[in-house]
C-alpha cells in the first residue's frame, strides 16, 4: 500500500486537494493529523485525562465553562468537559513556555502518531491501493521518509497565496497575512524538495488557478502516481507480507538518503552565505 503524503503551506488548497482525493473516483481514505490531533484529547481520552492532570491544577479555566450545551459539569457523556483550547494556548505559547510545550508535546505527539498508524493499518488491511496521510508540517515532522510519494500543493505565484489567505480570514490586515506567510517554510522551495525525490515519488499539485483547474491538475499528477503504485502492487503486498516489509524497508532508507542529501546541500549553501 501507497502512502502518499499530502502537505502544502497556509492558503495554497491542501484541505481542498484531500477533499477531492477522498471523492470519486478516487476515494482514497484520509488519515487527517490536525484531526486526530484533535480526536486523541476529546473528553474521556488518555490524552485528555493527561492534560487536565498536569495542567489543570494550574490552569483554572483549562476546561470550557459547564453549560447545557456541553453536558454541564460531568460534560457530555459524562466524560468531562471540553478543553478550553484559548486557555490551554495561552498557558503554552508565548515567551518562556517552553516546559509547557514540551509537556504538552510529550501528551499529544506519541497519542497522535498511535491513531495515524492505527488508521493507516486499518487501510492496508481493507486493501486500500494508497491512503493519505494529510500533514501540514509532513516534512517538518519527520513523517516524510515514511512516504513512498509525497504531494505538495503549491502556488508559483506569492501573491495568489496572499489573496487566497485575505479573501479566507477577512480580518487579516495585509502585514498580518504576510507575517503568517512568512512564519511557515516557503511552498515552493517545498515543492523543489519533494521534486528532488524524483518521478512518481515526488510529484507537486500547482494550484494558481481555479477549482476547475485544480481537478484537471490532481487528475495529471494522480495518473503518475498510479502508474507507479498500480492497484495490483498493492494487492500483491496485502498477501505477501515479506515483500511488503522489504518494500516499506527500501522505500524508507531511500527516502531517509534523499531528505539526508537535501539537508546536507542545504548547510552548504547557507555556510556560503
Amino acid at each position: 500500500m501507497l502512502l502518499l503524503g499530502l502537505t502544502g503551506s497556509i492558503a495554497t488548497g491542501k484541505s481542498t486537494v484531500s477533499q477531492i482525493l477522498s471523492s470519486p473516483p478516487y476515494n482514497l481514505p484520509i488519515v487527517d493529523a490536525d484531526k486526530v490531533a484533535r480526536q486523541v484529547v476529546e473528553p474521556g481520552t488518555a490524552g485528555y485525562n493527561q492534560i487536565v492532570a498536569h495542567f489543570g491544577p494550574s490552569t483554572p479555566d483549562l476546561l470550557v465553562a459547564p453549560s447545557p450545551e456541553n453536558g454541564g459539569e460531568a460534560g457530555q457523556n459524562g466524560k468531562g468537559r471540553p478543553l478550553n483550547r484559548p486557555a490551554l494556548g495561552r498557558r503554552v505559547f508565548g515567551e518562556g513556555k517552553d516546559e509547557d510545550r514540551k509537556a504538552l508535546n510529550k501528551i499529544v505527539h506519541p497519542a497522535v502518531r498511535r491513531e495515524m498508524y492505527k488508521q493507516m493499518i486499518s487501510a492496508y488491511l481493507r486493501g486500500c491501493w494508497a491512503v493519505v496521510l494529510d500533514v501540514p508540517l509532513l516534512f517538518e515532522s519527520g513523517w516524510e521518509p515514511l512516504c513512498g510519494t509525497i504531494m505538495v500543493v503549491a502556488v508559483r505565484d506569492a501573491k495568489v497565496q496572499m489573496e487566497r489567505l485575505r479573501a479566507r480570514d477577512e480580518h487579516l490586515s495585509e502585514e498580518d497575512a504576510r507575517n503568517r506567510v512568512a512564519s511557515q517554510w516557503d511552498v515552493r522551495d517545498k515543492a523543489e524538495r519533494c521534486m528532488r525525490r524524483g518521478e512518481k515519488a515526488g510529484v507537486v499539485v500547482w494550484n494558481d488557478g481555479d477549482k476547475e483547474d485544480l481537478k484537471r491538475e490532481i487528475d495529471r499528477v494522480m495518473a503518475v502516481v498510479q502508474r507507479g503504485h498500480p492497484q495490483w502492487w498493492a494487492w500483491l503486498l496485502l498477501f505477501c507480507p515479506p515483500l511488503a516489509a522489504a518494500s516499506a524497508t527500501w522505500s524508507y532508507v531511500r527516502s531517509w538518503w534523499i531528505k539526508r542529501q537535501w539537508e546536507q546541500e542545504k548547510q552548504r549553501e547557507k555556510a556560503k552565505l
